[in-house]
């Protein structure tokens, strides 16, 4: 009895030290430098077309961060927000509670061509983007 006991405890000590081994090696690695080596330029792009952004319309900002929210909210910030309508599925940008309620698609749309013309690939994500033009909303508004 007292051997299967410590084969028990030697069993859950050997799978919780192949755990701890693997888990540090499995998640992402996220940076905030990422862009900074992909594509230098990514993030000068987004924050110029948001400032032109404002400059044409002031509430702009506020509609990009509430759209990053309205992203965030329900499953994580993916991107969700941003899908169209196809044959068989009813995207998020006109899904009832959000249709004539967010704003600031064209905005998104004008981002990520000038984003994906500066890093000559389409290699930022529109989640990132959403996020980025959130903030610098905010820190333009702030300025």
């Amino acid at each position: 009895m007292a051997a299967s006991h410590f084969q028990y405890f030697l069993f859950l000590v050997l799978v919780t030290l192949a755990t701890l081994i693997v888990i540090p090696t499995t998640y992402a690695k996220l940076s905030p430098n990422y862009y900074n080596k992909v594509c230098p330029q990514a993030l000068t792009t987004i924050r110029s077309v948001v400032k032109k952004a404002i400059i044409r319309e002031n509430r702009i900002g506020a509609s990009l961060l509430r759209l990053h929210f309205h992203d965030c909210f329900v499953n994580g910030c993916d991107a969700s927000v941003l899908l169209d309508d196809t044959p068989s599925f009813v995207g998020e940008k006109t899904a009832f509670p959000n249709n004539n309620s967010l704003r600031g698609f064209d905005v998104v749309d004008e981002i990520k061509a000038a984003v994906d013309k500066a890093c000559k690939l389409p290699v930022v994500s529109c989640a990132d983007i959403l996020a980025v033009a959130a903030r610098d909303s905010v820190a333009i508004y702030r300025n």
